[in-house]
């Protein structure tokens, strides 16, 4: 029961954060480009307003997958609660690898949606028709 507590919390840790940060850069993301914290790629530090959006679209992407991740999770492990320690080690390995391949797809959206609306110096290409609430 020890080893399936412990791979529970492990596969619980990517939705979480993914919840946690998505909520940070919609409502406190940060104010000026960094090369520290945040969502860093070459096209969302093109300029300010790139910088912005990207943080907007990304924590509201963030919020909901990892609001879609975490019920999910909980009912893979709930459903090998009483299996073998090897089972448990499997599945939940499996489970963390699908949530960190997630993850990383989650900047191909943004990506498009940042190319969408800015051209490749940062400017905007149109009003943007995204909106962060």
């Amino acid at each position: 029961m020890g080893f399936w507590i412990f791979m529970t919390a492990n596969n619980l840790i990517i939705p979480a954060i993914m919840i946690l940060f998505g909520k940070i850069f919609t409502e406190h993301p940060p104010q000026s480009i960094n090369s520290i914290y945040g969502y860093r790629t070459s096209r969302s530090r093109k300029s300010q307003d790139t910088w912005d959006f990207a943080h907007a679209y990304c924590g509201k992407l963030w919020k909901r997958t990892g609001r879609i991740m975490l019920p999910l999770s909980i009912a893979i492990m709930l459903l090998i609660i009483n299996k073998s320690i090897e089972t448990i080690g499997i599945v939940g390995a499996i489970a963390e690898t699908i949530q960190c391949i997630i993850l990383i797809a989650t900047i191909f959206p943004v990506e498009r949606a940042l190319k969408k609306n800015f051209d490749n110096d940062g400017n905007p290409r149109t009003t943007n028709t995204f909106s962060s609430n």
